[in-house]
């Protein structure tokens, strides 16, 4: 069973800062690429940034680089979404998600397993 559960979630005032964590369990972690994705209300999903299995390449969206940082600790299994100077337009819900393969991919489909998402909310 894989198994990916993003916590860190919540309200933050615009130029604030909040990390996401993503635990993953039930596949080898350290050989699989990572994105985060996500979602704000009543639009479609948005890629936002990912990574490649040992964190060597990374790849962001425009909209999001330079604020965003992802990275992921292989020991913990787990993939961390650092936001600064956050924007009411970040608001969304944010998912995890996991590829089959190793290398970094800007694409929403290309993930096999997702997590339940975290509800990020930024104030003006």
């Amino acid at each position: 069973q894989v198994q990916l559960v993003e916590s860190g979630g919540g309200l933050v005032q615009a130029g604030g800062s909040l990390r996401l964590s993503c635990a993953a369990s039930g596949l080898p972690f350290g050989m699989r690429g990572m994105g985060w994705i996500r979602q704000a209300p009543g639009k479609e999903r948005e890629f936002v940034a990912a990574i490649s299995r040992s964190g060597g390449s990374t790849v962001y969206a425009d909209s999001v680089k330079g604020r965003f940082t992802i990275s992921r600790d292989n020991t913990k299994n787990t993939v961390y979404l650092q936001m600064n100077s956050l924007k009411p337009e970040d608001t969304a819900v944010y998912y995890c998600a996991a590829r089959e393969g190793g290398s970094v991919f800007a694409t929403s489909h290309e993930y096999a397993y997702w997590g339940q998402g975290t509800q990020v909310t930024v104030s003006s």
